[in-house]
């Protein structure tokens, strides 16, 4: 069937259930993956003073139908779409044909490929984790390196075995697990990249559905690795109270009662405790995105939402706080404001239409924005 994203028309297998069957893989469900991914590109070219005409290399890793390297050479990139599998590679060399672009489609292990050549950026999108391309991604790349993580259950700590196994650290299944996916994933990327004397910053991450995506803008030297290891740290967090507390540093050195409730304990980590996004690059973002992608309103939404979260590296959910607490809940616009009204600062998160993030601690919380029946 053909497919219209953006300014291109893919053809792709017929897949009503994404990633069943022998078919080259497409998820219908990632476009607006796709075209946040675009809308990074034009940021970040945007934010770019070129000498001379060198065009920009991409390279979609893990190409299957190829659409992301498609949409990127339509952007004017240096596009390269790679696969193993000959099925794909014959698939993206006929889109990227009836696109009338010249972008390159090779057959190739994309982790050879990366220690081979190098490109200003660097996507991996692959099924599943992807640890085991995040090595090579850091030595092919110079600029931003993108990463999609599908395999969510493990990065929040519901399949904990292979979290730790995938990951290096210790996930948790928090009520804020899709945020506690997301640092683990980052985490690991930075560590990864430290190793070979690289900054990897996040500039612009989200958790979507069923995966994680971050952007990360690469720095070379170890004082600037360094700075970025030193924003790894843990969370200790008690599932009775709610109590959380982040700690920094990679040795962990967890509590073994909650102060306040003086119940059991759990700590996550090493997770990352920074920003997961710049918002002035957020909202450059925000600013590419334009009225012919198919996502655009909700692309628009999201960066707008990421760009004004608060700096914390954890989130609560309002309507689960009031179930506990057997109390009605109101509209999230006023309960935040009745958390910033008592002296507290308070945002909203792109991980839930009820989720929220505050400085202010649970009994906190309840004493400034519920009220009582």
């Amino acid at each position: 069937m053909r497919v219209t994203e953006g300014d291109v028309t893919v053809a792709v297998p017929e897949q009503p259930d994404a990633g069943v069957g022998d078919a080259v893989f497409f998820n219908p469900v990632q476009e607006l993956n796709r075209d946040l991914t675009v809308a990074v590109l034009r940021a970040l070219e945007a934010e770019t003073d070129r000498d001379g005409d060198r065009t920009p290399r991409y390279l979609d890793a893990n190409a299957a139908s190829g659409v992301r390297g498609v949409r990127a050479a339509a952007e004017g990139f240096e596009a390269t779409c790679c696969d193993v599998d000959p099925d794909a590679v014959e698939l993206a060399r006929e889109n990227m044909a009836r696109n009338d672009l010249d972008g390159r489609v090779v057959h190739r292990d994309a982790n050879a490929l990366m220690h081979e050549e190098t490109f200003d950026v660097v996507d991996i999108d692959p099924f599943g984790t992807p640890i085991p391309f995040a090595d090579a991604a850091f030595r092919g790349a110079t600029r931003l390196v993108c990463i999609t993580a599908t395999d969510t259950a493990p990065l929040c700590g519901a399949h904990f075995e292979s979290g730790v196994r995938h990951y290096s650290a210790v996930p948790r299944n928090t009520e804020y697990h899709a945020e506690m996916g997301m640092r683990v994933l980052i985490s690991a990327l930075v560590r990864t990249a430290a190793r070979y004397d690289l900054a990897a910053r996040p500039v612009f991450s989200h958790a979507t559905k069923h995966y994680a995506r971050t952007y990360l803008r690469l720095d070379s030297g170890a004082r600037a690795a360094n700075a970025l290891v030193d924003e790894l740290g843990h969370v200790d967090h008690c599932e009775h109270c709610l109590y959380r507390e982040a700690t920094p540093g990679l040795v962990a050195d967890p509590l073994d009662w909650c102060p306040e409730c003086d119940e059991a304990i759990q700590t996550a980590g090493p997770i990352w405790l920074g920003r997961t996004c710049d918002p002035a690059f957020a909202e450059t973002v925000r600013e590419a995105v334009d009225d012919g992608m198919g996502t655009a309103e909700q692309a628009r939404e999201l960066c707008e939402t990421v760009a004004a979260e608060l700096d914390e590296p954890t989130h609560y959910d309002q309507h689960r706080l009031c179930k506990r607490w057997g109390v009605g809940a109101v509209a999230m616009d006023e309960f935040i404001e009745r958390l910033r009204a008592a002296g507290y600062s308070a945002s909203r998160t792109h991980y839930g239409g009820t989720t929220f993030k505050t400085d202010a601690e649970v009994t906190e919380i309840r004493a400034a924005a519920v009220e009582e029946d």
